[in-house]
């Protein structure tokens, strides 16, 4: 299988499918052609006779700075999104949400190598890797906060698995950037690598040359183990988004964040 589009390219070799984020320009920013991408690879990739394991990366500056800052600034405009999140239109996801949980559902193993930034949506379409290798000045943040929104792409039933609970809801309450290094220490890294996308790249080679049979059983019992019952999570993120987007503290988020100022939010009501 060799594949390309503006947004992603795959190529083959051996087993291993070398998936790239090709937005170099915008730091792999995940726009509505992005989302298609994402979710079609995976879907295409699933269905690949031969596939052994993936190695998903990005072009350019970055792994992928997040949603992209059109969206944004359309949000600050009052414009949101409010579409029924809800809506299960890929199973147990919505359509974002297959864009990470797509890369679970893969029956092989998938490396994310992480350079630049993983910031948001990006850093939740990481979290859809078995594995993350990192480059040691990569950083990496639970952005959605920054913007009045919740993390809503498939990310909160794999963190809760990966870490600790408070320091799940610190990073989640706060969106603080941090450095490859804390993500090794909180669980989030796999491997600290110079070259992450060479690294993984051997790597997902090694696992090629092992019994395919084997390999995916043992995915299989590992997403078991590791999320048994995502279902009411990921529905819960949606119904979570729904809430706060398109509030006046959401739209005041983003339009505090654009003209770069100090927000001023109204009492909570939800």
């Amino acid at each position: 299988m060799t594949a390309a589009n503006d947004r992603i390219t795959v190529s083959m070799s051996e087993g291993v499918a070398d998936v790239r984020l090709v937005r170099g320009d915008k730091m792999n920013a995940l726009d509505a052609a992005m989302f298609d991408a994402l979710v079609d690879t995976a879907a295409k990739l699933k269905t690949e006779k031969g596939l052994r394991a993936v190695v998903l990366s990005g072009e350019g500056r970055a792994f992928c700075a997040g949603l992209d800052m059109g969206r944004f600034a359309a949000m600050g405009d009052g414009a949101s999104d409010l579409r029924d999140l809800a809506k299960r239109t890929h199973g147990l996801t919505n359509h974002s949400q297959q864009a990470v949980w797509g890369w679970r559902q893969l029956p092989v193993p998938v490396i994310a190598a992480v350079h630049g930034v993983a910031f948001g949506g990006g850093f939740q379409l990481a979290l859809g890797a078995d594995m993350r290798f990192l480059a040691p000045d990569a950083r990496m943040s639970i952005m959605e906060i920054k913007w009045g929104l919740v993390p809503d792409m498939a990310g909160t039933p794999i963190l809760a698995s990966l870490v600790r609970d408070d320091i799940l809801r610190d990073l989640t309450f706060t969106g603080r950037i941090f450095s490859a290094q804390e993500a090794m220490s909180y669980g989030l890294a796999t491997r600290l690598c110079d070259d992450p996308r060479a690294s993984a790249l051997e790597a997902a080679h090694e696992i090629a040359g092992k019994s395919p049979d084997a390999i995916r059983a043992i995915k299989r019992m590992l997403n078991n183990l590791s999320t048994p019952n995502p279902g009411p999570a990921l529905l819960a993120e949606s119904v979570e988004q729904m809430k706060v987007m398109g509030t006046p503290n959401q739209t005041e988020a983003v339009r505090a964040n654009v003209e770069k100022r100090a927000p001023k939010f109204a009492d909570g009501s939800n």
